[in-house]
């Protein structure tokens, strides 16, 4: 299978020193928010795949779902219009009475809005097998977060591109954990002595931590390469639900934007940079370490989110 490229790829790779002297530890950020698509971010490289995907299967309208501030749905939107494709988009919760942040972007690249009223992820992907089925054959559904083998080559492709670009292998890579897709492609992408610290910013039914191996699995075999040989480590960073801003978050965000000139998101980055913070002091990871930045800057623009 070939990928639509659709990313700026090669995506640089960092040093932070100031973080690091900050945290105490070695740290370098993989910085996937500079993918160029709809102001950047990890999907880009997922929905490569994806689109290459539904074009070869002759579709004409990609279907997902979300969260209200979802970068899947907002870069979705964006490679819908940029390939000529229709596009529809359920996100959770109610129509905002003015639209901040990703909303903004999804109806500036066309898309159809679907508000559910509901928050539950079920409900959410159940309504976006509902539009697929009315639409019919030539709609392409995807997964919240693109979290599917397809979605996941992206990942694996991607850790051979950091192995590429270190002089060796790092200790730890740290990835926010939603939907799990990133997290699965890159144990099939990464060396078995990498180890891969997921901050899961979602809990149950997301990330579906127990299906990240099978993912990951089902990807390999779709690359043609072996299963995946790493340990699947998730610690929980969600707070008292998805999207919920911790105080820990505000911190981490404040520590890489005052400390590298770096944003992160309230919804994944931040909480991923709280995660490795807590991490660290706790001893659990040491040595080198690369922090997997999967953008989600607009989201700072969110009326929720505003207040740092």
């Amino acid at each position: 299978m070939q990928r639509l490229p659709l990313a700026h790829l090669p995506t640089p790779l960092e040093p932070a020193p100031r973080l690091s002297e900050a945290l105490g530890a070695e740290i370098q950020v993989k910085r996937d928010d500079c993918t160029g698509l709809a102001l950047g971010g990890n999907k880009a490289r997922k929905l490569e795949w994806l689109l290459a995907d539904a074009l070869a299967r002759g579709c004409d309208t990609l279907v997902t779902a979300g969260g209200a501030q979802s970068n899947f749905c907002r870069m979705t939107a964006a490679a819908a219009a940029r390939t000529g494709l229709g596009c529809e988009l359920v996100l959770a919760g109610d129509a905002p009475g003015r639209a901040t942040g990703n909303l903004v972007l999804d109806a500036l690249f066309g898309a159809t809005l679907h508000f559910a009223g509901a928050h539950d992820w079920r409900m959410l992907e159940a309504q976006v097998a509902e539009i697929a089925q009315k639409l019919g054959p030539r709609a392409y559904p995807m997964p919240i977060g693109g979290a599917s083998p397809v979605g996941a080559l992206a990942y694996v492709e991607a850790g051979e591109e950091l192995m590429g670009q270190c002089d060796a292998p790092p200790d730890w890579v740290v990835v926010a954990d939603g939907s799990g897709g990133t997290h699965a492609g890159l144990l099939v992408g990464l060396p078995p002595q990498v180890r891969i610290l997921g901050v899961d910013v979602a809990r149950p039914p997301q990330p579906h931590v127990d299906r990240i191996p099978q993912l990951a699995a089902e990807a390999a075999a779709l690359a043609g390469r072996p299963g995946p040989q790493g340990e699947v480590i998730v610690v929980d960073h969600t707070g008292p639900h998805y999207a919920a801003i911790t105080d820990e978050c505000r911190e981490a965000v404040r520590l890489a934007a005052r400390t590298e000139g770096l944003l992160l998101d309230p919804v994944y980055t931040g909480k991923a940079l709280a995660g490795l913070a807590a991490a660290i002091r706790e001893g659990r990871v040491t040595g080198r370490v690369v922090f997997w930045h999967t953008g989600g800057a607009p989201a700072l623009f969110a009326e929720e989110f505003a207040r740092f």
